[in-house]
């Protein structure tokens, strides 16, 4: 079962001076954490 949490405020590589994770790392962790989307 999909959870219903969603991370709303992320940083990634494209995030100037903030960026703290890669896309595709934080696609997998969403993926294996069963959320729905991110944003």
């Amino acid at each position: 079962m999909a959870s219903n949490f969603v991370h709303l405020h992320n940083h990634t590589e494209y995030s100037l001076l903030d960026g703290a994770c890669r896309i595709k790392d934080l696609i997998a962790s969403a993926v294996e954490l069963d959320m729905p989307a991110v944003a």
